[in-house]
């Protein structure tokens, strides 16, 4: 090709994009939406130091997860925020999630069952969680699990085990800290979906 046309092609393509940067955004008129903002540039907004302020404690664990674990953490989501408290909130309530049921709404496991606990968080009806049905409904477990996190004293400051401990009570106190850095990845991604 020679030079004089490669420049007239390049000048009309350069016209043709200049011309549409003038012409501003495009117009959704025709019925379809405008592209929604990307994960990327909303997990931006959410920065570590309110997701993890004590940063990750230990060897961090992670698991691909299934549409209704997906979901799951959603409705963990949507509670923690009708509860009115914030993204912390609910970076705890998924880690104790996914190391109480990998965010999975188990009911009773027969043998494998730890006494009578069910649900997102393990919780037991024994113990006045609330009923079966209300323990594997995900608002209100997650609710009643917030609920007794909003009475542990000072659990904004606490490392993410602490405050976990303190609500679940575990024979595995440490086990909470692994789920940190994925269930703010979800909190991330999922806040202002």
């Amino acid at each position: 090709m020679n030079t004089m046309l490669r420049k007239s092609i390049l000048g009309i393509a350069g016209l043709t994009v200049a011309g549409g940067l003038a012409a501003g955004p495009l117009n959704h008129s025709d019925g379809t939406p405008a592209p929604r903002e990307s994960a990327v540039a909303v997990q931006s907004r959410l920065d570590t130091a309110t997701l993890i302020p004590h940063g990750v404690q230990g060897a961090q664990s992670h698991i691909d997860l299934t549409d209704e674990q997906t979901a799951n953490a959603k409705a963990i989501i949507a509670a923690t925020k009708k509860a009115g408290m914030d993204e912390r909130a609910a970076v705890i309530s998924i880690a104790t999630s996914l190391q109480e049921s990998k965010l999975e709404n188990l009911g009773h496991l027969g043998d494998r069952n730890d006494h009578d606990s069910q649900g997102l968080f393990q919780q037991r009806p024994s113990s006045g969680w609330g009923t079966v049905e209300q323990i594997t409904d995900p608002e209100y477990s997650t609710t009643a699990f917030l609920k007794a996190l909003k009475q542990v004293d000072g659990w904004q400051d606490m490392p993410l085990t602490v405050a976990a401990q303190t609500v679940q009570v575990s024979a595995y106190p440490d086990h909470y800290a692994q789920w940190e850095q994925q269930a703010a990845d979800i909190v991330a991604q999922h806040w202002n979906a």
